[in-house]
This record gives structure tokens, sequence and C-alpha cells, in this order.
């Protein structure tokens, strides 16, 4: 639905480099000095920082560890290992979704992970690392309209959410066209709606579906075909001219989906939404 150094505009990202305690003392005239710059501030300020916005199980979200509210999800345990690699700890930031990508591109922090999917006009701004994980999307409906949207042109008029600055506003736009798209905040916002009939349907990832269906009985996933797309694909995004940081991220990426981490992860997280649930 969604969505971990320095800025597009170079004296912006000067500043944010020097913020965190890794900026050179003297300007970088080469954009390779800059990225490698970027990873050093990384490694040497010892902390990653990471923004998300953790409403979007089993990705990211809110549970209770031990009495304590904590943020978990395949994404977290991801940037975990990450920094790990890396030798650094994880900062992680919660906000709205729709504020993860301004928060990068502030320099607020080093890289946004939060379900992001890397589209052409998201690249027009930032950088991304290779896809991670590649989501099939589908339609949330509650229980009682299953006989009646059957279809997307069942979906004619009807008010249709999705979460505020993700893909799936897109896929709406393009797919959806003759429904009226409504952009929402918050994931468990749209559900709240659906329950209560002010939404007709809802699309999102579908392991967020099946979270969010276990979690509410009256809704289930409709039967409607949505095309998939590369598009819809998840990445870590990263400022503008972070090749030296792209890189390495990159090499962890391949790294844990060779060893099935990745979908380890997705899983895992998957399975501990439903019992916090319950």
């Amino acid at each position: 639905m969604k969505k971990i150094t320095g800025l597009v505009m170079t004296v912006v990202a000067l500043i944010t480099l020097a913020a965190c305690g890794g900026g050179s003392d003297e300007t970088a005239d080469s954009s390779a000095e800059k990225t490698t710059d970027q990873l050093a501030a990384i490694k040497e300020a010892g902390v990653l920082k990471v923004a998300t916005s953790a409403d979007y199980a089993p990705f990211e979200f809110h549970t209770m560890v031990d009495g304590k509210d904590k943020i978990v999800g395949a994404d977290i345990d991801l940037v975990n290992e990450i920094a790990k690699e890396l030798g650094v700890k994880a900062e992680i930031s919660d906000m709205s979704f729709n504020t993860v990508l301004a928060s990068l591109k502030e320099g607020k922090s080093d890289i946004a992970i939060s379900a992001i999917s890397a589209t052409a006009e998201r690249k027009e701004q930032f950088d991304f690392t290779d896809n991670y994980y590649n989501p099939p999307q589908v339609m949330i409906i509650n229980k009682k309209n299953e006989g009646t949207f059957t279809s997307l042109a069942t979906l004619k008029d009807k008010n249709v959410g999705a979460q505020k600055g993700s893909i799936q506003e897109d896929i709406v736009k393009t797919q959806i066209k003759d429904a009226k798209l409504v952009s929402i905040e918050k994931v468990p916002n749209m559900v709240v709606e659906v329950n209560s009939g002010s939404l007709d349907a809802m699309v999102v990832e579908k392991t967020i579906a099946e979270s969010y269906v276990q979690q509410n009985p009256e809704l289930m996933i409709a039967d409607i075909d949505l095309e998939p797309s590369a598009d819809e694909a998840f990445a870590i995004a990263l400022p503008k001219g972070s090749d030296e940081l792209q890189t390495e991220l990159n090499k962890i990426i391949k790294k844990l989906s060779d060893e099935g981490k990745i979908d380890e992860y997705v899983q895992t997280n998957h399975e501990l939404a439903e019992k916090s649930a319950e």
C-alpha cells in the first residue's frame, strides 16, 4: 500500500548528511562521492533511520509484545536484517503512508519501506532497490454484497477505497474506471467503512486482505480478478543518487531472497497478525 540520507536537492542533501553525522566537511563534486558519503554516514552514525506506515499487516503493524506496543512485520524484519548486515541499528518511525516518501525527501529518514511500489512516477523522484516482493491485488467487500459485486462492471458508480498515496489508487483509476475512487489515509479506516457500508469495496494486497478478512468475519475477498503489474512489486525507496547504498541493499536483498528469508518473513508475520487479532 504503500511505500529507509540525502535529498534530491543538493544543498538539502548536504545538510541532511551533516545532520546524520556523516557529512563531509568539503562539498563533494561528484555523484559517486555523495553516494559513498551516504552509506558511510549511516555506518558512522550507527543508525539506519527508517520511515514506515505501520498499518499494513503483515508487512508493518502494531502488536503487543511483553505488554508493550511494538511495530513488527515482514518489512520490519527485513530492515532489521539489513541494519544487522550494515552493522548499525534500525530506528523505525511510524507515520501515515502519504508522508512516508515525504519524510525521505525531506531527509528525515535514510530509507522508506512500507510495501512501497516502485512506480515510474516515483522513480522520477526517488531511487529504489530491486523488488523484494510482488503481491497479487484483490478487493475486499462485505459478505452481504457477494452476489452483487461479481465483476468490475458491477462496481460502476460505487465507492471503492484505496490507501492515499498507494499503488491501489492507480489500480482503481485504471481497472475500475467507472467506480468512484475514495482515497483514505489508513487501511483500518477503510475496513471500518466497508463494514459500515459507506465504502462498497476496497483494493488491497492479497496478504493484507487475508489478515483483515480473518479479523472481520463480515468481510470477504471478492471473486473479481485484478490484473497484476510489475509496478506493484515492493521495493525500498532511497533518495536520488544513492548508488552505493542502493548497491549494498540489493546485495542483502538478493541474499535474503535466495535463502527464502523474505517469504518466511511474510508468512511468519501473517500468522502473527492473525494471532494478534484473536
